[in-house]
């Protein structure tokens, strides 16, 4: 877990007063994070909190790290995480629960499930509802840590799949409210989950074309900020899209209505948004639904939704200073949360399939250095103006980096 750790030299220039709106200093200031269990430390309610210019971030005084812990848990996470490292253990114990032999009228079933839930399931995951991850997020808020709450459901092929799944959005909200106050930083959405996915890509074919052909009109499309940059990959539309059915449009009219509701409860809830990045194939349109919501809803200093870029992506970068410029020039205070991304095999391999080169770095260290940059980039804004960003990475360097950069 990494800890809420603002640089001196931003430190310097802000003050955080947490008397005021919940999620406001979260917003205001980076959070660096795990990508799987993202956190940030909690601020003691109404204290105006400053570090001192020499703090430093040491990831070796394990004592200090993990003193709320307890012994056996730590053990316990230690024997989880090897297990995962162990790949003879990994593969079979997927083929066996996605095999028939995990049907409930199998005898093997319960005890799988049940070895399942006390080990891998219990580090990972904070429950299998909200209210079960409330109660974590209400422990982890006991030792001092804030959480980020997701209703955890992707990838909806129809209207009725996407209005049950708003429900558990807005229900997610509801629980967060629920909850000690400041508890939780983000309600995170996957715009898949509430939109059809085939409405997903023929809407970014739709994008990606008139990017290719600025005279291609698309009457549905309403205020954005910019979602390609000159580097971005086009190859997923390979000829001219036709234009969205009748039908289509009154998917896209219900989309858009459920994330104008689920915004509408996040604002009431004072409680900010994150949309979730995907697969390259639907993310124009994930970034369009991001980008308009922003405009709608980021008011003042702190934004109410926040974008993710997966800096793995070559045009990432490029994509995310066109969009926050752009934002800025339109007083729009705008939030990121940047991550490495989790698509790597099935973007290159789609790539190479079509005959394109990856759109994923040709290195690590070219990710990490893009990583690193666009953290610079966002901690340079927001020490002097508004807008946010969330820092996830299990990445230890990029951390410090986040954590302690100074001039």
């Amino acid at each position: 877990m990494a800890t809420r750790v603002i640089p001196p030299r931003i430190l310097r220039k802000l003050r955080y007063n947490t008397a005021t709106k919940p999620f406001q200093p979260a917003l205001t200031s980076p959070a660096v994070a795990p990508a799987s269990n993202i956190l940030d430390q909690k601020l003691p309610s109404s204290v105006t909190t400053i570090l001192p210019p020499d703090a430093n971030l040491d990831f070796h005084d394990v004592e200090k790290l993990f003193s709320h812990v307890p012994t056996k848990k730590l053990l316990k996470s230690t024997a989880v995480l090897h297990a995962t490292a162990v790949e003879p253990m990994v593969d079979p114990g997927t083929w066996l629960l996605r095999s028939d032999l995990m049907q409930t009228n199998n005898p093997l079933s319960n005890p799988a499930m049940a070895t399942t839930r006390a080990t891998f399931f219990d580090h990972f995951c904070a429950g299998e509802d909200a209210i079960t991850a409330g109660k974590s997020i209400a422990g982890l808020n006991e030792a001092g840590l804030r959480g980020m709450l997701v209703y955890g459901v992707e990838d909806a092929h129809d209207n009725a799949g996407c209005d049950r799944n708003l429900k558990g959005f807005l229900h997610t909200v509801d629980v967060s409210r629920s909850l000690p106050p400041s508890s939780v930083s983000f309600v995170i959405v996957k715009i898949t989950a509430i939109c059809p996915m085939s409405l997903l890509e023929r809407m970014s074919d739709l994008l990606r074309w008139q990017k290719k052909d600025p005279s291609f009109v698309l009457p549905w499309k309403q205020d954005s900020l910019p979602i390609f940059s000159e580097s971005s990959p086009l190859y997923h539309t390979r000829r001219r899209p036709e234009p969205l059915t009748a039908e289509e449009e009154s998917d896209l009219d219900l989309a858009n209505k459920r994330f104008l509701e689920l915004c509408q409860k996040c604002v009431q809830a004072n409680i900010p948004l994150l949309v979730d990045a995907e697969h390259t194939s639907v993310q124009p349109a994930i970034d369009y639904f991001t980008y308009s919501s922003a405009i709608l809803h980021n008011k003042g200093e702190n934004p109410t939704v926040f974008g993710t870029i997966q800096t793995y992506l070559k045009d990432a970068k490029e994509r995310m200073l066109l969009a926050s410029k752009a934002a800025e020039k339109m007083g729009i205070p705008m939030g990121f949360k940047l991550v490495r991304g989790a698509y790597m095999s099935s973007e290159r391999k789609l790539a190479a399939d079509l005959g394109y080169a990856s759109p994923i770095h040709n290195t690590i260290k070219d990710t990490h250095k893009c990583f690193n940059d666009c953290s610079d980039y966002m901690l340079e804004k927001i020490a002097n103006g508004p807008g946010g960003v969330v820092l996830a990475t299990h990445n230890i360097e990029s951390g410090k980096i986040g954590c302690c950069k100074s001039t």
